[in-house]
């Protein structure tokens, strides 16, 4: 079987060793999901892996004929080349022999009645049937559509950034593979183009190995999760809902003495288990539930799990208004008659297809842009922050702890806590031992990440993210999340991750069609009942874009027997959290019993499910009793 070892891995970067030792084997149809904090070695393992960057120790064993296909989280191209000639432009015969054809189809359209020309294409096309390269040709095109480019001429040099690893990934999603090394593919995609991306990955039979943000990417598409972490790599088998689980459990041994377990890992494992669903509005009784099971649990303050908690400065009754708001390019217009008033508490997602203004309103809405139409009135308490999706230039030169220290070196966070500039780094996922590290030294990801946390500690009360996931671990985005979930002020976010998104939007500002509309509800409800809102050629009415106002249903009244139950039910759910309660404990006193913790942790699914029905039967009843 084609398969890849690797072992003795090793590599050092200047005094900093990333990792040592580590070993792992990929198979055929093997889908392996690489996370790990940024700067721990991510991107480089792959670059080591691809042949484009040396290792200080590694052994390799694959079949002598053994292709690898790479994607760059920035990749490179001729900037000569045309869209269909860049993603044709791989050394294997049957995409030579696409570029062939596609060639020669150029030259037909320009000389037609040359009979060399006919002569060359019709040997061409016998080719193309001989090698059934006609199924890559098709796929290739298909792919550029999918993710949302249709112009096959345009010059690779005339692309956006975003366009540009759009073609990047339609290309080495077409080249013939045994391994395929994907680097954050999700980056620039929304999210109808990462659904496609799922279902074209789990039809592949090649391995592979890949690096991204979005964990519910990362729980569709994962066979093995690689974790790289204290400078060697944890496999793990299954997806990312099986790695939180069996994560969790491992913190829950190593922290059984202090009887807890990790919160946030728990925390996303009910997200990834349950959906959506559990967090609908009606479910108050079970979110405030969980709220208290959050606050009972304490956190372990270490390098993978932190509570990031801070002070802002207080908004008064007034925030920001917008009246009649509407904004245009020359004769380019994006969007008119939006009225909108942000109100404390708020957290609003904005959605809708690339280039359709979404960077454009949050940048009035900071005033870096002024209206061409209407009115923006803000409160005299506001402080805005507002992270771009560019970050701004940095003195290289400069180390971490200075480069926070320029705030403040003693910052007041909730409840009176005073914290220095270094307890902050490390609050933020930098150890200690790295704060005199120049910022020329950090990976994209660190520097975005030390960015984010300097802004934070300006203690703005309103936050304005433009695509805050990108480039950012796991690991961080939870404690982003975290913080934002407790966050005092506004916040405002733009973002194609769609997990990041349901649990930190409680409304959306849909743009897309000249103008802007708010939906109430999760955006991956959104999307599942609109999906033609986010795609470029986006032709839905604007009506359509709210929430169907269900038809008013006969109001029905409560049977003897529903009025029986009815009067029972909260003390069933008390019971059920009391069993649950006990389990937990349990749990806590189990220590290493790995077969204890898992039978215990079976028994807590199976009575939190009945939790959860009791609550939707609660839900029905209370209606009921109140219609």
């Amino acid at each position: 079987m084609s398969h890849l070892n690797i072992t003795k891995l090793t590599k050092t970067v200047g005094a900093k060793t990333l990792f040592k030792d580590v070993e792992f084997t990929l198979y055929p149809g093997d889908r392996a999901g690489l996370i790990g904090v940024n700067g721990t070695g991510k991107s480089t393992l792959m670059s080591i892996i691809a042949g484009e960057m040396d290792a200080d120790s590694i052994a390799m064993d694959h079949p002598k004929k053994y292709d690898i296909t790479y994607l760059k989280q920035e990749p490179e191209f001729d900037e000569s080349l045309t869209v269909l000639e860049t993603v044709f432009s791989g050394d294997s015969p049957i995409l030579q022999l696409n570029r062939s054809y596609e060639e020669a189809l150029k030259n037909m359209m320009t000389d037609s009645s040359s009979t060399e020309l006919q002569d060359e294409l019709m040997k061409i096309q016998e080719g193309m049937e001989r090698e059934n390269a006609w199924d890559i040709n098709a796929l290739a095109k298909t792919a550029l559509t999918k993710l949302g480019i249709d112009m096959y001429d345009q010059p690779i040099g005339e692309l956006s950034g975003g366009q540009r690893k759009r073609v990047a990934l339609a290309k080495a999603l077409i080249e013939p593979a045994d391994l395929i090394l994907l680097d954050e593919p999700t980056n620039h995609l929304d999210a109808l183009s990462t659904e496609w991306l799922q279902e074209t990955l789990l039809r592949m039979n090649s391995a592979m190995l890949f690096v991204t943000h979005d964990r519910y990417f990362l729980d569709a598409v994962s066979t093995h999760i690689f974790e790289i972490a204290d400078q060697t790599m944890y496999t793990h088998k299954g997806n990312y809902g099986d790695y939180l689980e069996n994560r969790a459990l491992r913190e829950e041994m190593a922290a059984a003495s202090q009887q807890k377990l990790e919160n946030r890992f728990r925390s996303e494992l009910k997200w990834i288990r349950r959906g959506a669903k559990a967090r609908s509005t009606k479910q108050k009784a079970r979110i405030q539930r969980f709220d208290e099971i959050k606050e009972n649990v304490q956190k372990e303050n270490d390098n993978t799990s932190l509570e990031l908690s801070m002070q802002s400065q207080r908004l008064g009754k007034k925030i920001i208004e917008g009246e009649n708001l509407g904004m245009s390019f020359g004769d380019k217009h994006i969007f008119s008659g939006f009225d909108f008033l942000l109100q404390g508490g708020d957290r609003i997602g904005i959605v809708g297809p690339n280039g359709a203004g979404k960077s454009t309103l949050m940048k009035l809405i900071s005033g870096d842009y002024e209206p061409t139409e209407g009115t923006l009135e803000y409160g005299s308490t506001v402080k805005i922050a507002h992270f771009t999706q560019h970050l701004p230039e940095m003195n290289e030169n400069q180390r971490m702890i200075e480069y926070i220290q320029e705030i403040s070196n003693d910052y007041e966070a909730a409840k009176g806590v005073r914290l220095s500039a270094t307890q902050m780094l490390e609050r933020f996922l930098f150890p200690s031992n790295g704060h005199g590290t120049q910022i020329g030294k950090l990976s994209g990801g660190e520097r975005k990440r030390l960015y984010l946390l300097k802004l934070l500690m300006e203690q703005p009360n309103i936050l304005l993210l433009d695509e805050p996931t990108n480039d950012l671990d796991i690991q961080t985005l939870g404690v982003l999340e975290d913080f934002l979930e407790n966050f005092p002020g506004v916040v405002l976010t733009i973002s194609h991750d769609r997990f990041f998104l349901d649990r930190i939007a409680h409304k959306l500002w849909t743009t897309g069609t000249g103008k802007i509309v708010e939906y109430q509800g999760l955006y991956s409800e959104f999307i599942k009942e609109k999906p033609g809102a986010l795609t470029e050629d986006n032709k839905i009415p604007v009506e359509a874009l709210s929430p169907e106002k269900p038809k008013a249903a006969p109001k029905k009244k409560m049977t003897y027997k529903e009025q029986l139950e009815y009067d029972t039910i909260l003390e069933d759910i008390s019971s059920l959290e009391s069993k649950i309660e006990e389990r937990e404990k349990e749990m806590a006193a189990a220590g290493a019993d790995y077969d204890k913790l898992r039978t215990l942790t079976a028994e807590i699914d199976d009575l939190t499910a009945q939790y959860d029905a009791k609550l939707e039967r609660w839900t029905y009843l209370q209606e009921l009793a109140e219609g």
